[in-house]
């Protein structure tokens, strides 16, 4: 059983796929570990600890990739990347499925299995899996970290002999696991936090930790959350409702954080440019989503854009990657978990169930064709 670990392509992704630890843990399985060269450098791990961990190191992917039952990596690769894997090789990554469809059909015509480890589904025995987890709590975290580097004033209300400092006052929208996360590192950091969120659940979960919860608590908010946990879409009617409170809000507010993703939609729009334009000089606004369109009108990806009224509109991509070495090291854990549930123990070899539920949630492609429901052809689906 050969499991390889490829090396991003993007430069924008310093994450990768595995950990020393993990490298060892495999091999533990009786995997041998195969790791392209400067796989994990931008990660802080260099290839000695990769050898060191019982991997091998060759030169580039495609050595890497050459006869691989397994690739892991932390974005989608595109099938060519993937020649010199064996046929049915299994491809775990984060397949960004929504909107690829032509992707999804190269890689199913390169013969691989593909699984999307965004796709886990949110049950207790997939808890260690979930990537959207892991990754959004870092992503909350940072998002505060870089809107004090940003916000020219300090978060905590001090009081000196010249004066009392004011406490900042931070707003999140969204109080998924980024936005909860980015609630707790503000008011570590001393600020007066509020948050806002569509789903009833979160109103407990953002007092439990000291925020004010900001929302129009309607009938449709009651009803706002699917089975799996996401929000649903809004009505125009509640969106209308809900701006109005949050744009009387926003206005008083120096930092705002907004995290609102729905699975396989663009972002929806929450704070507009006439809010943004209602904020004080030297406020600063941190969107989440931008990589998705964005919440925040303005918010240009990978930019901090300042506005007409001297407010900041930070657009970093990849905000996970930006603590790459942390996000690694529980990206990795992810995998192994998912990984570990494939294997045979008693032959060391690979042994996927594929009625498992977590295998059926997660599987894109399969024996040449894009075999998850959500994202077959419409002719397939149709047969």
């Amino acid at each position: 059983m050969r499991i390889s670990v490829i090396k991003e392509s993007s430069a924008s992704e310093p994450r990768v796929s595995a950990s020393a630890e993990t490298v060892k843990r495999y091999v533990g399985l009786g995997a041998e570990v195969i790791v392209a060269s400067g796989a994990g450098v931008a990660s802080g791990i260099g290839d000695g600890e990769y050898e060191g961990a019982g991997g091998t190191v060759v030169a580039d992917n495609a050595a890497a990739v050459a006869g691989a039952d397994v690739v892991l990596g932390v974005r989608r690769p595109d099938a060519a990347s993937l020649k010199g894997a064996k046929l049915g090789a299994l491809v775990i990554a984060i397949m960004d499925p929504y909107g690829h469809e032509a992707e999804l059909d190269a890689l199913a015509k390169a013969g691989v299995s593909t699984f999307a480890m965004e796709l886990m589904p949110r049950i207790t025995r997939a808890q260690v899996m979930d990537v959207l987890s892991s990754q959004a709590n870092l992503a909350g975290y940072r998002a505060v970290v870089d809107a004090s580097a940003e916000f020219g004033r300090a978060f905590p209300m001090m009081m000196t002999a010249a004066g009392t400092v004011p406490a900042a006052r931070v707003f999140v929208m969204g109080a998924g696991v980024a936005g909860l996360q980015a609630i707790a590192t503000a008011r570590r950091l001393g600020a007066v936090v509020s948050a806002t969120d569509v789903r009833p659940a979160a109103k407990e979960q953002v007092e439990s930790l000291g925020a004010k919860f900001i929302a129009v608590e309607d009938e449709e908010f009651k009803q706002a959350e699917t089975a799996g946990g996401y929000a649903k879409q809004m009505s125009a009617e509640y969106q209308a409702k809900q701006a109005a409170l949050v744009a009387a809000h926003i206005a008083k507010q120096d930092v705002v954080i907004t995290t609102a993703l729905i699975p396989g939609r663009p972002a929806p729009k929450l704070v507009s440019g006439e809010m943004v334009a209602a904020m004080k000089a030297g406020s600063i606004l941190v969107d989440l989503a931008v990589e998705r369109g964005g919440n925040v009108e303005g918010a240009v990806p990978g930019e901090v854009v300042t506005t007409a009224n001297g407010a900041k509109i930070v657009g970093y991509l990849n905000v996970p990657g930006r603590l790459a070495a942390t996000a690694s090291q529980l990206y990795a854990k992810n995998l192994y978990a998912f990984v570990e549930t494939l294997v045979d123990k008693g032959t060391k070899t690979l042994g996927v169930k594929w009625d498992d539920e977590l295998v059926k949630a997660t599987l894109l492609t399969k024996d040449g064709a894009v075999v998850h429901p959500n994202f077959k052809p419409a002719e397939a689906s149709a047969a």
